[in-house]
């Protein structure tokens, strides 16, 4: 089976932007505290999160993080990109039933390593910013030929 790998060092271009969309479900939150063993009832028990200042259950914030995965990993640069460092600031709850839109935009070369910055910003569907951040990538690397 042949792969067609993401985009090299050499191929992005700073101000290049590419996004990743996600409506966030009931599942998604149960299976992310499946698999992170975070079952803070903040996530999973309804009557105890309207106790809380949400008002309501509210998604992790590395699940909100991870929608980060699918951009990297499959856009840009794509597949065959190596994540080497991630920065996140959590801005507002993500409820169940938002729709989230991760924006990245490469903004920095790091020409010693060959790496790019990749600035992030996740948004709900209202537009407001729910997360900031960036990450570090190593891009694939084009076989010659």
């Amino acid at each position: 089976m042949e792969f067609e790998l993401g985009k090299s060092y050499e191929e992005l271009e700073i101000g290049e932007k590419s996004c990743f969309s996600k409506t966030i479900s009931e599942t998604d939150v149960y299976l992310f505290a499946g698999v992170s063993g975070d079952f803070n009832p903040l996530h999973v028990n309804e009557q105890y999160a309207k106790t809380t200042p949400f008002g309501a259950r509210v998604a992790h914030g590395p699940l909100t993080q991870s929608l980060a995965a699918p951009l990297l990993g499959m856009k840009m640069p794509g597949l065959g990109a190596i994540a080497v460092e991630f920065t996140t600031r959590f801005k507002a709850p993500v409820y169940f039933g938002d729709t989230i839109t991760v924006t990245g935009e490469v903004v920095e070369k790091i020409p010693t390593k060959r790496w790019v910055r990749i600035s992030l910003t996740w948004r709900n569907q209202k537009a407001e910013v729910v997360a900031e951040g960036s990450a570090i990538v190593s891009p694939p690397r084009k076989k010659a030929g």
